[in-house]
């Protein structure tokens, strides 16, 4: 997704933070559901690469040849940062999403540093999203925060007492947020969340939370302001999975990870946070906002790449397999409205992400036929069908 930014974000989720108690399991197939009228699903990618690019029309007319309706753009804020310094790029990049027949989603973040939990920062940084979103008006659907249980995106995660002091902090910028965002335009999507699917739960050693946790402390946070309408229109969580070779059919019945095939135990969660407030919960849209899966690089493809690769990718047909299985599994979820793969095209650097569907280059991978039918099929097929 993100330049610099979501490499970051990416690099911590795919490493992990918590373990589980018993050995997990493949997810078992299930009785079809019932096909429910409601919007199918849309598939898209995390790319800024248009918003550095001599040419971002021809970089959002490569993402759509490859099946991506639509594409996340990063927005990434610093104390004291205008929005009119973003607005140029985010301006050439949704331009050229639009020509493109492609959906241009908006994510507005910060790193730990400049964390909006106090009432000025706060302001800035909803003051800055507000400014975008209204210099941007093609932009429908607004992404509020960036893996805050995880230390990289916000600090501090604990209070002095051992609490969840990031879920509290979260739940009243978000808030705010939501609040200028719908009285400027009451039709924007408001998404909420962005976790990363794994944490420690732990204060000591690196702070961070699971999603699990995080969202039960982010319900409590909100049921305790009494408030008497929402803070978002949909829920958005990152589905790396444990290692690059587990694939989304993975289950983590005995964890607190939530990965695609966790979809009962996160409407469980979301019920239990937010049913019986104003704030839907267990029927509340859910947005898969990152998951990928990394390629080897081939010997004739490794002059485009820098850097030496700390993880185990996996072969361009597993990639090809993990993506069909996690579009299939989403299609078949009924509260899940999107689904994200982090990048159209690899980042050059080793270090970062080689899990786009086309190699630095920009030509295809061998994974790139069969993930763009399973990309067509998405986009005619109603979900939960």
């Amino acid at each position: 997704m993100r330049a610099a930014l979501p490499l970051l974000a990416a690099l911590v989720a795919l490493a992990g933070c918590g373990g589980s108690a018993k050995p997990e399991r493949h997810a078992k197939p299930e009785p079809r559901a019932k096909p429910q009228p409601r919007a199918k699903l849309l598939v898209g990618a995390v790319e800024d690469a248009a918003k550095f690019a001599r040419d971002p029309d021809a970089q959002m007319q490569l993402a759509r040849r490859s099946g991506f309706r639509a594409i996340v753009l990063s927005a990434v804020w610093e104390n004291g940062a205008p929005a009119s310094a973003d607005v140029p790029r985010l301006r050439r990049a949704v331009d050229a999403a639009v020509a493109a027949d492609v959906r241009p989603v908006l994510a507005v973040y910060q790193f730990s540093s400049a964390t909006p939990n106090d009432a000025e920062r706060r302001g800035a940084f909803v003051d800055y999203a507000a400014a975008l979103a209204k210099a941007l008006p093609e932009v429908r659907d607004v992404i509020v925060g960036n893996e805050p249980n995880l230390n990289l995106f916000w600090q501090p995660q604990f209070d002095d007492a051992g609490g969840d002091r990031a879920a509290v902090d979260y739940e009243t910028l978000l808030a705010a947020a939501y609040d200028r965002l719908k009285e400027q335009d009451a039709n924007l999507d408001v998404i909420g969340g962005g976790l990363a699917p794994r944490g420690g739960d732990r204060p000591s050693g690196r702070p961070t939370h699971s999603p699990t946790q995080f969202i039960r402390d982010f319900g409590r946070a909100y049921r305790a302001t009494g408030r008497t309408k929402p803070i978002m229109d949909a829920f958005s969580i990152h589905v790396y999975g444990d290692s690059q070779k587990t694939p989304p059919t993975f289950v983590h019945p005995n964890s607190t990870t939530i990965g695609i095939a966790d979809y009962g135990k996160l409407v469980g969660l979301l019920r239990e946070a937010f049913d019986g407030t104003a704030q839907p919960g267990a029927r509340l849209p859910i947005v898969y906002g990152e998951y990928g899966a990394e390629t080897a690089i081939p010997r004739a493809k490794a002059y485009l790449y820098t850097g030496r690769e700390p993880t185990s990718p996996v072969d361009e047909a597993t990639q090809a397999r993990f993506y069909r299985e996690a579009i299939r599994a989403s299609v078949q979820q009924p509260n899940v409205r999107m689904l994200f793969l982090f990048h159209v095209v690899d980042e050059t650097r080793l270090e970062g992400l080689q899990s786009g569907t086309r190699y630095a280059d920009g030509s295809p991978k061998a994974s790139e036929a069969a993930v763009k039918a399973a990309l067509d099929a998405a986009s005619t097929t109603t979900p939960g069908g």
